[in-house]
């Protein structure tokens, strides 16, 4: 495959701790890069211990550049949505606050409409169950966590949080989407 030709889109995904989005997300076939960061607040090239404080208005996210002609967004969305809680309100498990809120930044049109698309169908396919509160707002700047959270999962495996939190959502996106998989040999 030649890669100047590589085709590259953003998509930027809020799911909770991004220790545990990284982590998922590192693993598909198609994914370039996976960059844990902040986003949707206001405050300018914030750090990990402000935006930890809930006043920032950023939430935890990652910046997956992927190859669409590998994995298409709409999959992105699948594992996405099916790898955190996208029906309670600024909370994932234990961590609490609107910087753990589920939220899609898009970076296109196309993106928005997609992701619309997508929320809807999971709504009208769950009539009786909890209606998806994913917020969805257009990607305004992106700030790159500090070098110590990048691939948190894999560099520090004995972590009581990666054991407790990341290591059954690993468990699951593998069963549940084992053909969206990066293979070993590649």
């Amino acid at each position: 495959m030649d890669k100047q030709h590589t085709t590259k889109e953003i998509a930027v995904f809020g799911g909770g701790c991004f220790w545990c989005t990284e982590a998922v997300f590192k693993m598909l076939k198609g994914v370039h890069s996976v960059l844990p960061g902040y986003a949707g607040g206001t405050t300018k090239n914030p750090t990990y211990e402000e935006v930890s404080g809930g006043k920032t208005g950023h939430a935890e996210v990652i910046r997956i550049e992927f190859d669409p002609t590998q994995i298409s967004l709409h999959d992105l969305l699948t594992v996405f949505f099916a790898s955190h809680d996208p029906t309670t309100r600024n909370r994932q498990g234990n961590d609490v606050g609107t910087q753990y809120r589920s939220v899609i930044f898009y970076t296109t049109p196309e993106q928005k409409k997609i992701a619309e698309e997508f929320i809807k169908e999971l709504n009208a396919s769950n009539k009786l169950g909890k209606p998806i509160v994913t917020e969805l707002a257009p990607l305004g700047s992106f700030y790159e966590a500090e070098n110590y959270h990048k691939d948190y999962f894999a560099t520090h495996p004995g972590n009581p949080y990666c054991e407790l939190v990341i290591n059954p959502k690993l468990q699951k996106v593998q069963e549940k989407f084992a053909e969206l998989l990066k293979t070993h040999t590649s």
